[in-house]
């Protein structure tokens, strides 16, 4: 009877014990069977390519993990506006978020919004995949920020019930921005009246003239529908602005090697999915607005681009001249 009390134990002990061990058969790493959760949160429509490039790593991730680390996605600003996932975010109460809003925590990730740096998505793209895109999301590992990825957020473009087309037309124009320090000086520097809001409130306020413009990319202006309440787009491409994709520190660091890698690589080929998806998808979203009633302005942007020129200057504090400096020579290569 011992014996067969001490047999049972014996294999109690080795099935416990199969649970914490990682095998490695032919070459490839299996992990645990222990399921992960991530949870991640975006403030776009289930419409919007932003959700669709989320779905994507939802997809990666569960496949390459064989269904050990499985995605919970929030769309819509379900989880509270971006800032407000970000703070989540921060405290690991949301394990991810993709937002333009992290400037509230570190001035420096905003340096690839300033006025007309870019003239192509593929100048952008080089920039934030190398060094310099490492050493911008750097800082924010202070706030339990850790940087993956940059999705697309576009370049952006002014919509009205005005034509704009030159910095005069801006005067006095009541526009919504993102909570951006960058956005705002952008805007006040042209001569608007930039106010921040959220972006899940901009359709009634533009409906209810709370506001009189904004500004976003073209994949934002068209799954938001807000041709059913602004007259005319104005491609002022004012800005480019990426989209950084984030996770808590706190969440990374209680991952595995093995699984950070999978959530890296998979938020990196989710990134240039939703890239690929923006460009091709463009030029259909802008026909499609016009089809709807939605008037195109094509303004000459020079007088835009000096004007700007101040907004430089003025935020070289904030970034230092060396990184303004560092992405202006390699877009100029």
């Amino acid at each position: 009877m011992k014996t067969l009390r001490h047999l049972v134990t014996s294999l109690v002990i080795l099935l416990g014990a199969s649970v914490m061990i990682v095998f490695i058969s032919g070459g490839q790493v299996v992990e645990p069977a222990d399921e992960t959760i991530i949870r991640f949160g975006h403030g776009s429509e289930e419409s919007n390519e932003r959700h669709l490039a989320v779905l994507h790593f939802k997809e990666l991730v569960e496949n390459k993990s064989n269904g050990n680390i499985q995605v919970q996605v929030y769309p819509n600003e379900q989880l509270g506006s971006e800032a407000e996932m970000i703070e989540s975010v921060t405290l690991n109460d949301l394990q991810m978020v993709a937002s333009s809003a992290f400037s509230q925590y570190d001035q420096r990730i905003s340096v690839f919004e300033l006025p007309y740096l870019f003239s192509s998505y593929e100048e952008a793209w080089n920039v934030l995949d190398g060094k310099i895109g490492e050493k911008a999301a750097e800082p924010l590992l202070e706030n339990n920020l850790r940087i993956l990825s940059y999705f697309e957020n576009g370049f952006r473009h002014v919509t009205s019930n005005q034509p704009i087309e030159s910095p005069n037309d801006l005067n006095g124009l009541k526009i919504r921005t993102p909570e951006s320090p960058l956005s705002l000086g952008t805007f006040k520097t042209l001569g608007a009246n930039p106010t921040p809001m959220a972006f899940g409130e901009l359709y009634t306020a533009l409906q209810q003239g709370t506001v009189d413009a904004q500004e976003n990319p073209v994949a934002n202006i068209h799954s938001s529908k807000f041709q059913e309440v602004q007259k005319y787009l104005n491609f002022t491409g004012h800005q480019y602005m990426p989209l950084p994709v984030a996770v808590s520190e706190d969440f990374w660091q209680s991952l595995s090697p093995y699984s950070q890698n999978i959530v890296k690589d998979s938020a990196q080929e989710a990134a240039q999915y939703h890239r690929d998806l923006i460009v091709k998808n463009e030029d259909k979203m802008v026909k499609e607005l016009q089809e709807d009633g939605m008037k195109v302005i094509e303004p000459d942007t020079e007088q835009f681009e000096k004007d700007t020129e101040m907004v430089y200057e003025h935020f070289k504090n904030e970034f230092g001249d060396e990184m303004v400096e560092e992405i202006l020579q390699q877009v100029k290569e």
